[in-house]
């Protein structure tokens, strides 16, 4: 089995609440993506993007691993990795530094950006990303790239993502004691949004929200930068877990069900079909109609989208959201539930997944394969990082400092 030396191959791995997705890939000379192996396998261990159990994680890390390298020829030994969780927070910040040479330089760049994060946070939180949202200079208009522009007086709004250092340490732990070492970081929406968005939506403004297992993840986009972000502990297995009490079944065949039928999706509010559904107490069966389905799942949706609204309503942020919002993510195959996304937002809503126009193998064309590739797709353009002494510091903080280091792609 080869070892990955070259650079134009990368390892992704979504270590996500109820799956562990491995994704081996090579750049070509034309610029293409080609999936070299898909390694997969449920995740145990992890709640709402938390690890709970390190055992059952790092088994979990492993098994999708080495399918990985038996399908792929390749020895796996570093990925860059995603993170989630309730301890995300994200709140925007205000920065202004004069302009030394009377030319915007990088290093004003620099300046103005610590002085935007040069502000009080929590204990165990830590800045993961500070991403420019815009720039301005001696108080005129708003500026994507300032850089070579004169003045007096940079000033930057930017949008800061904090998150705990002990989850993304232990995060990073599971991998390392999984055998494969961490060599980045990325905010799970950041890496779904790269993989599903178009250059237009980003430009013109869009929200997507990536429907997970544990949590869903909710970003905005316009002029190309990011304008907000949030992690709503909501999502998946909720759906799952509200289907096997209503139903008295097993997790399993809530789940299977949930797959399989979800939501209508040719009439959300009647439906006569009949569903045969396991017992939860045995091998013994029973009938169910798809209204009782419709019953549990669309309250639950409802939940989700109410509050992704009510935090668009909060901030004021429907006017950013010009072409609509984007679903991905596993839960965004549930039937119907773009359905009710329009009827409670009012506006476009699609479903996402992955546009590679390239060599992506047409089962991992899907909404659930959105982070995965989304970090591919990081890794492929990351350019240019600053170097970091990896003797120095921790493995958690080396990686903290890559994560605050990727305002330098916005240039």
């Amino acid at each position: 089995m080869a070892k990955v030396f070259s650079e134009n191959i990368v390892i992704s791995i979504d270590i996500g609440t109820t799956k562990i997705c491995v994704l081996v890939a090579r750049k070509n000379n034309d610029g293409s993506i080609e999936i070299l192996g898909v390694g997969k396998s449920p995740s145990y261990g992890l709640r709402k993007g938390i690890v709970i159990d390190i055992n059952k994680t790092v088994e979990s890390i492993k098994t999708a691993v080495k399918e990985a390298e038996l399908v792929s020829g390749h020895t796996i030994e570093s990925a860059i990795i995603g993170v989630s969780g309730n301890h995300i927070k994200s709140f925007n910040s205000y920065g202004a530094v004069p302009i030394k040479k009377r030319e915007v330089q990088k290093s004003d760049i620099a300046h103005v950006l610590e002085t935007a994060k040069a502000l009080a946070i929590p204990e165990g939180q830590q800045i993961l990303h500070a991403l420019p949202q815009y720039f301005s200079i001696d108080g005129h208009d708003k500026i994507l790239h300032p850089i070579g522009m004169a003045g007096i007086r940079l000033e930057a709004q930017v949008h800061i993502i904090t998150g705990s250092i002990a989850s993304v340490q232990n995060i990073i732990s599971c991998c390392q004691m999984a055998g494969v070492k961490v060599s980045d970081i990325i905010l799970e929406q950041l890496a779904s949004a790269q993989a599903v968005l178009s250059h237009d939506e980003r430009e013109l403004g869009v929200g997507v929200l990536d429907i997970g297992g544990g949590t869903s993840d909710f970003a905005i986009y316009q002029n190309g930068s990011i304008r907000h972000t949030m992690v709503l502990p909501v999502a998946g297995n909720h759906f799952t877990n509200d289907l096997a009490i209503g139903l008295q079944t097993t997790l399993g065949e809530a789940e299977r069900i949930k797959k399989e039928f979800g939501i209508s999706k040719h009439n959300i509010d009647t439906t006569d079909e009949i569903i045969t559904v396991k017992k939860i107490h045995g091998s013994e069966t029973k009938l169910a109609q798809q209204a009782q389905l419709i019953h549990f799942l669309k309250p639950r949706a409802k939940e989700l989208l109410l509050l992704v609204r009510d935090e668009i309503d909060r901030y004021q942020l429907q006017s950013l959201m010009t072409t609509g919002l984007v679903l991905t993510g596993g839960g965004s195959l549930l039937y119907g539930i773009a359905l009710v996304a329009e009827d409670v937002f009012g506006m476009p809503i699609r479903i996402g997944i992955p546009k590679t126009g390239q060599m992506l193998p047409d089962s991992l064309d899907s909404p659930i394969y959105a982070t995965g590739y989304g970090l591919l797709l990081h890794a492929f353009n990351e350019k240019n990082q600053p170097s970091f002494d990896l003797s120095k510091n921790s493995t958690v903080s080396r990686l903290m400092f890559r994560m605050k280091s990727w305002v330098s792609d916005f240039f």
